[in-house]
């Protein structure tokens, strides 16, 4: 009787679990995945006819905290969610013995008399180890219990992160005077046992001796020979190790911190001389050459980035992007178009047998660009996109950008450890329903074969694990999958639900390693057979708009903008014409779901954005908007994609939401924009005369100081939790930053817009369509026959 109780209550507590996982946004809170579709067809050819958008998830394996579903204590009470951090096990997991390896899960099924396992991706029987004895239905361990669990590996810990700082010299003398401040205070962030390391660039490369005290060594490297990381070891004179160590070049931060701030401090510019109508010899190619091979030698596959700060393009030796005479401009967008970039090619190909060589190894490169001009980062992005390191684009580095977002990136957590992780694998074990079709984000594939992998091949495909040298807790990752059951119907007999494992395997900043393993299901649905409907209910719009971004984003590198649109717009008419509610040929029937209503409009607003759409920006700034949208989870990914946008008006103590629209920009409001990269208030022309006449300075005009306080307030609270740092900007209605939130709102209002009054919102001088033409398109599109 006991057991049969302790049975149903734990049926009752499943069945809570499930409810609160039908929603997306706990379900990330809890595992750090979101998928775009959370119920899946049966077979492959109902996929195939009704999984317009890809079958597909987001995972952020870094998430710090899970969420807790407790029973309501009373019926028809809603159960209480509550946040508490992933359970931390101090012990080895639990490994099925078959072929798949899996780790032991809620999802597996357990026959507590016998102490045996069924796995749920290979389904062989495995016996639970003698530490599970005492197991019962009302005495389980936390891994049946909690589908997000970090297991602590009981093994040495590896020596700690390695930091090789690489310095540009070429600079202007106040920006090398404001990086050599930054430096010196980082080096007040970074762990005292890290090690550390110092090279410096110019015409030449200096690798210094920090190990050497009497007075600054360094090691000189001709700027214009490309040396391999395997040669740079050799004629250092360093004996590589099986195991990090430190060396001469490589050495404890607690050892040497007095030398290598006294080198920081006396730091002066590159003294080869260049004429005015030329630009310095920077050998950016050779430095990070070096730095690679630096810690090839100390640290191979163990913690290490390289972190390189730089403030202008490379213009000398291997991965020149530029040549050094002014009348050679830097490449644009027409010029890669045309084939016309002389050096565009050759450099890729430089810093893509680097990148290989750094993932090799399992160490991240980051690059901080502080310049006016573009600095190469288009010909270098493989460096960070596929080892996992970041990207800090500023105009000077004496910015709030490059300072804060330096800062940030060594903010400890509440346990005082850096949230960084190294050397990262993730395996990904699916149930027979399911195949592998690739990856997306900031990681390199392993080309581990195995039976799940599909012949659908998207991104990083072909393997069931990839390399992601550096995470933290903003990387995340979209997984892409195929419905590989083969007849109607025959997966839904055996199995009524699919499951999916997440193995990540990392190295915190400490040298310990850490496996977290992420488990989670989905119900099967027979589409054939009445379960569109449940397909329908279980889509995911904010997640499918993040997946379809990174997707359009990869594409566009291959193929023009042009047929890169013209699929998301084919993809979306496919999507809603499944699934809207209408009558044929009549568009004034047409309705959608409210799981789909609000997809179109994300759409409108990534075919316009600035990840797809060039003009305007540079490539490295191209490059550089693409980067994050290809790291950040779903809300951040739909920040950048559909800016949210904060209305203030005279007598309101809070912001209310404002539709973003050139609607929204009427005269007696304060705006603030949001648009991941750069936050943004917006002062209306009576708001900001009023300032300007000294009415906000009046005794009796307290609503007006507070409707122009409230903005900034939220504006700095917006900032102080973003990474990397964005840009704060403060204009007025009809100032030149103003462009900046012109450029995202939907033009409602334009130059040809008829009955433009005062109230009826700022008119944008384009030739765009609106979001309701969009709309109205859409619809008539959508229900033709």
């Amino acid at each position: 009787q006991k057991r049969r109780e302790a049975r149903a209550a734990r049926g009752a507590s499943d069945k809570t679990h499930t409810r609160v996982m039908l929603d997306p946004i706990a379900e990330e809170e809890r595992d750090g995945v979101r998928f775009t579709w959370n119920a899946w067809p049966s077979s492959s050819v109902e996929a195939k006819k009704n999984l317009i958008i890809p079958l597909a998830c987001m995972y952020t394996p870094c998430t710090a905290t899970t969420t807790v579903a407790q029973a309501p204590a009373a019926e028809g009470e809603q159960p209480t969610v509550t946040k508490a951090p992933v359970p931390l096990l101090q012990y080895e997991p639990v490994a099925c013995r078959g072929t798949c390896r899996s780790i032991l899960s809620p999802f597996c099924t357990i026959d507590i008399r016998g102490k045996l396992w069924v796995c749920p991706f290979c389904f062989h029987r495995n016996t639970l180890p003698a530490a599970y004895a005492e197991i019962s239905e009302t005495n389980l361990p936390a891994e049946l219990m909690y589908t997000t669990v970090d297991y602590v590996l009981p093994r040495a810990a590896t020596s700690p992160t390695a930091f090789v700082l690489v310095v540009d010299t070429c600079v202007a003398e106040e920006e090398l005077k404001a990086l050599k401040e930054s430096l010196v205070q980082l080096l007040n962030l970074i762990p005292q046992n890290s090690l550390v390391s110092l090279i410096t660039f110019g015409t030449t490369v200096q690798v210094y001796e920090l190990a050497f005290t009497e007075c600054p060594k360094a090691y000189v490297f001709h700027g214009s020979r490309e040396v391999s990381p395997s040669k740079v070891i050799e004629l250092l004179g360093i004996h590589p190790s099986p195991q990090p160590q430190s060396n001469n070049f490589v050495v404890p931060l607690s050892e040497c911190e007095f030398n290598l701030t006294s080198i920081l401090e006396d730091l002066q510019r590159d003294p080869w001389p260049h004429k005015n109508d030329h630009r310095p010899a920077r050998a950016t190619g050779v430095a990070l050459s070096v730095a690679v091979g630096l810690l090839e030698a100390a640290c191979k596959h163990a913690g290490g980035r390289v972190m390189l700060f730089t403030g202008g393009p490379c213009t000398e030796g291997p991965g020149k992007v530029v040549g050094t005479e002014m009348s050679e401009t830097m490449r644009a967008h027409h010029d890669l178009i045309k084939g016309t970039a002389k050096h565009n090619k050759k450099a890729t190909k430089f810093y893509e047998s680097l990148a290989d060589k750094a993932v090799e190894n399992g160490h991240c490169v980051d690059i901080f660009c502080c310049s006016l001009d573009q600095v190469g980062l288009l010909e270098m992005r493989d460096l960070c996109t596929r080892t996992g390191g970041i990207v800090v684009t500023s105009g000077f580095f004496d910015s709030d950008v490059f300072r804060d977002s330096l800062t940030k990136m060594f903010e400890r957590d509440e346990h005082d450890h850096l949230p960084m992780g190294f050397c990262a694998t993730i395996e990904v074990q699916t149930s027979r329903e399911l195949k592998l079709a690739g990856a997306l984000g900031h990681l390199s594939t392993l080309n581990k074969k195995g039976a799940s992998v599909s012949e659908l091949e998207i991104g990083a495909s072909g393997t069931t694990a990839w390399r992601a040298c550096g995470v933290d807790p903003h990387s995340s990752y979209a997984i892409f999958f195929e419905v590989a059951a083969g007849q109607q119907g025959a997966a839904a007999s055996t199995s009524q639900r699919g499951v999916v494992q997440f193995l990540t395997h990392y190295l915190t900043a400490e040298g310990q390693q850490v496996l977290r393993v992420t488990t989670v299901s989905r119900p099967l649905v027979d589409t054939a057979t009445g379960g569109l409907q449940s397909l329908a209910a279980s889509f995911d719009q904010e997640a499918a708009t993040a997946v379809m971004a990174r997707y359009a984003v990869n594409r566009s590198d291959s193929e023009d903008t042009y047929d890169v649109l013209r699929w998301l717009d084919r993809v979306l008419i496919r999507l809603v014409a499944k699934f809207a509610d209408y009558r044929k040929d009549d568009s004034a029937t047409f309705q959608l779901a409210p799981q789909f209503v609000l997809y179109p409009q994300f759409m409108f607003h990534l075919r316009r954005s600035k990840f797809l759409q060039r003009f305007g920006n540079s490539p490295d700034e191209t490059t550089f908007y693409r980067f994050y949208l290809d790291k950040e989870n779903v809300s951040n990914a739909l920040l950048m994609v559909q800016p949210s946008l904060e209305s203030y008006s005279v007598g309101e103590v809070e912001s209310s939401p404002a539709v973003l629209s050139a609607r929204s920009l009427v005269s007696d409001r304060v705006l603030l924009l949001d648009t991941f990269f750069y936050v943004l208030v917006w002062l209306g022309s009576g708001v900001s005369q009023l300032r300007s006449q000294g009415y906000a300075d009046r005794p009796e005009q307290e609503e007006l100081r507070t409707m122009l306080s409230l903005p900034a307030r939220d504006a700095l609270a917006l900032l102080a939790g973003r990474f990397p740092q964005p840009r704060y900007v403060e204009c007025q209605q009809y100032s030149g930053d103003e462009r900046l939130l012109l450029a995202v709102v939907d033009p409602a209002v334009t130059h040809n817009s008829a009955n433009r009054g005062s109230n009826s919102g700022e008119p944008v001088l384009t030739e765009d369509v609106n979001l309701q033409l969009f709309m109205e398109h859409l619809k008539k599109l959508a229900v033709q026959s």
